[in-house]
Formats: C-alpha cells, sequence, structure tokens
C-alpha cells in the first residue's frame, strides 16, 4: 500500500510557479509526493525544506543534497528556515489534513474501521492523545470540541455520552467511543456522522487549528515579493481560515483599505475561486474529494 497519494498534485505544483534556483518549503512531506514534484523541477542550485513532525515521514527522506527535512510542526516555520539561513523563500506549499499512511495504520487511531487504543496523535512524541481528551475533559470542553471541530449540533449530548460511558471505566479503545455513541449515530449514514467525531478529536489532540494559524501568520515574513502560498484543506475550518488570509492579510478576513481606497495586504489571490479535484482524480483517488486549494502571490511586504 502506497504512503499517501497527493490530492491536486499537478494544480499545486503548477500553483508555486517554480524558480528552478528558488528556495522552497513543503510544510507537510508526508510521504514526499509533493516533495519530489518540486525536486523535478529545481535545478542544482535550487533548495527544498520540507517539514513533517510524524516520525515515520523520516522513512520517505530521498537522498538528494538540496533537500532538508525538518522533523517538527510547521508552527516553527520561521525558525527554522532562519537556522537553515532561508529566510526568504520563493513558495511554501502545506497539503493540510490526515495523510493515507496514518489512516492505513490502524495501531494509529486514527480510523473507526479497527477497534484500537484511543490514540490519534500525529506526532507520537507528544503527550495528549484522544483518550485523555474522552476520559479527562469536563462534559463542558467535550461538547465545546465536539462543536467547534465536528460542527455537531448536539454536541452536548455527545459529551454528556462520553462521560456516562466512562464513569463506569468502559472508555478505552476505539470501538468503545463507538459504542458510547451508538444511540446518536444515524441510520444509513455512520461513516459520516464518526468521521465528524474523529476529525473533532484529532483537531484537539494534535492542535490543528492552533497550528495552522501560527503557520499561516509566519508566511508572509517568509516569503519573497513574488513567491506562491499554496494550501490544500480539507474541511470547512481550514479552508475558511485560509481563504480569509489570503484574502486580507488576516486570520478574521477583514478587509483593511489605506487612505486612497487600496487594499492593505501583502497578498493577491492567483485563483480567484477554489480548485477542486476533477471527478477522474476522485474516482482514482476517493481521499480527495474533499480537497480544497487556494493560492496567493506576495505582493509586498
Amino acid at each position: 500500500m502506497g504512503y499517501h497519494r497527493p490530492a491536486l498534485l499537478h494544480e499545486s505544483i503548477l500553483g508555486l510557479n517554480i524558480k528552478p534556483k528558488g528556495t522552497y518549503v513543503d510544510l507537510t512531506f508526508g510521504g514526499g509526493g509533493h516533495s519530489r514534484e518540486v525536486l523535478k523541477k529545481l535545478g542544482k542550485y535550487g533548495r527544498l525544506i520540507a517539514f513533517d513532525q510524524d516520525q515515520d515521514a523520516g522513512a520517505n527522506v530521498p537522498d538528494d543534497k538540496r533537500f532538508i527535512f525538518v522533523g517538527a510542526n510547521f508552527r516553527y516555520l520561521k525558525n527554522y528556515l532562519r537556522y537553515h539561513s532561508a529566510e526568504r523563500v520563493d513558495g511554501i506549499l502545506a497539503d493540510l489534513g490526515i495523510s493515507s499512511h496514518q489512516i492505513d495504520r490502524p495501531e494509529r487511531g486514527f480510523s473507526f474501521k479497527s477497534n484500537v487504543a484511543l490514540d490519534m496523535r500525529m506526532d507520537v512524541r507528544s503527550g495528549k492523545t484522544a483518550w485523555n481528551v474522552l476520559n479527562e475533559y469536563t462534559r463542558e470542553e467535550l461538547g465545546k470540541v465536539f462543536r467547534s471541530y465536528g460542527e455537531l449540533t448536539n454536541a452536548n449530548a455527545l459529551a454528556g455520552a462520553v462521560v456516562e460511558t466512562r464513569m463506569s471505566g468502559n472508555l478505552e479503545t476505539t470501538g468503545d467511543l463507538e459504542r458510547a455513541l451508538q444511540k446518536f449515530i444515524p441510520r444509513g449514514q455512520p461513516s459520516k456522522f464518526l468521521a465528524r467525531i474523529y476529525q473533532a478529536l484529532r483537531i484537539e489532540v494534535n492542535r490543528e487549528m492552533e497550528s495552522l494559524r501560527e503557520m499561516l501568520l509566519q508566511t508572509a515574513g517568509c516569503m519573497g515579493t513574488g513567491g506562491r502560498l499554496v494550501v490544500i484543506t480539507y474541511h470547512s475550518l481550514e479552508d475558511r481560515m485560509v481563504k480569509n488570509y489570503m484574502r486580507s492579510g488576516n486570520l478574521e478576513g477583514e478587509i483593511q483599505k489605506d487612505f486612497y481606497g487600496n487594499i492593505q495586504s501583502p497578498w493577491k489571490l492567483v485563483n480567484r475561486s477554489v480548485i477542486t479535484p476533477s471527478m477522474e482524480e476522485i474516482e482514482e483517488n476517493n481521499r480527495a474529494r474533499s480537497a480544497k486549494l487556494r493560492i496567493a502571490e506576495k505582493i509586498s511586504e
């Protein structure tokens, strides 16, 4: 089984507008699919710096002098670029979300198709797991996680069911979680409901939204004029934040103008409409179905 088939691979690499002598960043290395395509377009003096907090990704690092691997979360983008003398890069690519490799390894706990420990950590060196969230958060805190990150309208009731189950000491595995929420699972659509539960827990465990906020706010300061920011998202929470940032230069999406009415943002949109996979790509790779690609170009400091 392959590590991961990147979604919108051709479109995202095209969006980077790669210069052979440029310096580029792949913030989500994974199986190296995007990185390999970037390296193909770089010349002898080009450079690619790739980030991934999942230790498994280190096994896919190419033997290439132009390539630098950083085994850390992309929230530390600016620090590591400075360390590698790359304060101004020509393009940054991020393929957000979970990789197929992580889903396909049952012991990682990202899939509800196997009865395994409640883990869901992208970086297994980090402390908090899904077990900690489900067994240690208050009912109110759990409700907020399900509501904010799973966009579930019955979040408080779901939180109550979790608390009731854990009081009996029966909340240890993914199977236990599914049984705890059994009465809420819609008939005919169990996968869609459980996917939202798992999304909420995964985002909380890995602090995904906080990391995304921190990373996005660093990108403009790390890129030279004419550089490209290319981001692939998989759910509305990520996409809304990326859309706001590319449109306005801030995470709230508030358009700010100068005295003459000019928009004050370091970015201009390259694609006015979001780019989504073709039907052919979805047929070949069903996990690409929810992917959305946005591209912006740095126009000012």
